[in-house]
């Protein structure tokens, strides 16, 4: 009878709190906590989105895209010429270092033009 008191009494502690024991966390896939901070020449890739969704660096700089989610994004200029990453797996990086100053638009080639971003390179 003691166990069973106690099991309930951890089902209603959980209850009250919010926790349970489902290993899903309501979330659908994405990140629930705030983007981590990244460096002036860093962008971060976190819950589908590009973050900032604009950077402006100069010329020569090398950009480094950080993939926070948990599966693969890309970093493609919409010209399809001026950069590619190639895939980006979850938790992994990937530079470019700029060459031409100008407003390049880029996206995610795996989940298309909704996940887009800007990079502003002045000379």
């Amino acid at each position: 009878m003691k166990s069973l008191i106690s099991a309930t009494a951890l089902i209603t502690v959980g209850l009250l709190t919010g926790h349970s024991c489902s290993k899903s966390n309501g979330n659908s896939g994405y990140n629930s906590s705030p983007a981590p901070s990244a460096s002036a020449d860093e962008i971060q890739i976190y819950n589908m989105k590009f973050s900032p969704a604009t950077l402006t660096v100069k010329k020569g700089t090398t950009v480094k895209w950080k993939n926070e989610d948990s599966y693969a994004h890309t970093a493609t200029s919409n010209d399809n010429t001026t950069f590619d990453t190639g895939n980006i797996a979850g938790g992994a990086t990937a530079t470019y270092t700029t060459t031409t100053a100008g407003t390049f638009d880029y996206h995610c080639t795996i989940h298309g033009l909704s996940m887009a971003g800007t990079l502003v390179v002045n000379p």
